[in-house]
């Protein structure tokens, strides 16, 4: 055999056997993450034309208070974000997600890390299913973070080099008897605030097939934080109707 021809057998091999390796890590995830991103609807997921929401985050130790409206088409990448600049005036941008690098400055730097700390908040499980990257562990009857009982830890830890908002996140994901997430503590892998946010997750509505918890009450970095989620709807595949979360 050349050179040429064993070098390439040997290349073979070694993409067999990294194929092999993917497919059995895909396997191997536990499969609580999957019937959690069911229980919110993922199965539906494609039914989906646009979601509208707006993030609310009250810090009132620090005297934050900002709302962020988002309207996202999944399909087409496209996201209009609304809200007030310091000055208090209205703010209205549209973009196209996968046209990232051709958007302006304030877009790729402030806009679109906005979007996807507010859409990882919206619909974390779907995420934690995507994100193949991110290693999964389960416990079974642990104490709760907030409060008397205990739940299924269901915890999602992203890589320190890519992943998540932030690379390094864990996302602490406590899972009752009824498939749905009741408490989370999350844990950032970077510098930036807040570092470790413990609440809730309550106020659960549907909006079309997608279950969204529209409240989280707790800590953030020990000062009290609420983030929560106004004005929630999706238009339907086939609709031009807006089906308001209820």
């Amino acid at each position: 055999m050349t050179k040429l021809g064993c070098s390439m057998k040997i290349l073979g091999v070694l993409l067999g056997v990294m194929i092999v390796a993917s497919r059995s890590h895909a396997q191997t995830r536990p499969l609580i993450v999957e019937q959690l991103a069911k229980t919110y609807g993922l199965d539906s997921y494609g039914q989906i034309e646009a979601a509208r929401y707006t993030f609310n985050l009250d810090l009132p130790a620090q005297k934050v208070s900002l709302s962020r409206t988002w309207t996202w088409e999944p399909k087409s990448g496209q996201v209009t974000y609304e809200s007030k600049d310091k000055d208090g005036k209205p703010v209205k941008v549209t973009y196209n997600r996968n046209q990232i690098n051709a958007a302006p400055a304030n877009v790729k730097d402030e806009i679109d890390p906005n979007f996807v700390n507010d859409n990882y908040w919206f619909i974390f499980p779907f995420h934690a299913d995507w994100d193949t990257s991110a290693r999964v562990t389960v416990n079974e009857k642990e104490k709760l973070p907030i409060g008397k009982g205990t739940a299924t830890l269901v915890s999602v830890k992203y890589p320190a080099e890519v992943g998540g908002y932030t690379p390094g996140d864990t996302w602490n994901l406590y899972v009752g008897a009824d498939g749905r997430i009741t408490q989370f503590v999350y844990l950032r892998g970077g510098t930036k605030k807040p570092g470790n946010v413990t609440a809730t997750w309550a106020g659960y509505k549907k909006a079309g097939p997608l279950l969204v918890s529209t409240d989280h009450r707790g800590t953030a970095d020990g000062k009290p934080v609420r983030i929560s989620f106004s004005n929630v709807a999706v238009k339907l595949e086939g609709s031009d109707a807006w089906v308001d979360a209820k």
